[in-house]
């Protein structure tokens, strides 16, 4: 494996954790490629949301998932924020979350 996957806290680890069991499989099968291959896997599993912030895109007959991520190194990625959509568009509130812990981790680093 060449790429690691890291998380923001154990929050947003429990949060995955929770989501529908179909959901979460494909999540955990998207992960382990972006772990062999990079988080470069283009839509529909990941895509670019802008100003450094990315997506992990799922979807099952249970619903749609969405985990926002960063890089913080080479190889890294962290998964900032992750929730279940109930509506068509991402709420406002969700990716702001996502761009603050993004900007504190990027000061981190």
């Amino acid at each position: 494996m060449n790429w690691k996957v890291s998380y923001f806290n154990q929050d947003v680890v429990k949060n995955i954790e929770a989501w529908p069991k179909k959901i979460m499989a494909k999540y955990l099968r998207i992960v382990d490629l972006i772990e062999e291959h990079g988080a470069q896997l283009g839509p529909p599993i990941t895509d670019s949301l802008g100003d450094g912030l990315f997506e992990i895109r799922v979807k099952a007959q249970e619903g749609i998932g969405r985990a926002f991520f960063c890089y913080i190194l080479d190889k890294e990625i962290i998964v900032l924020h992750a929730i279940i959509k109930k509506t068509q568009k991402t709420p406002k509130k969700d990716l702001e979350l996502a761009k603050q812990r993004m900007k504190e981790v990027k000061n981190e680093s």
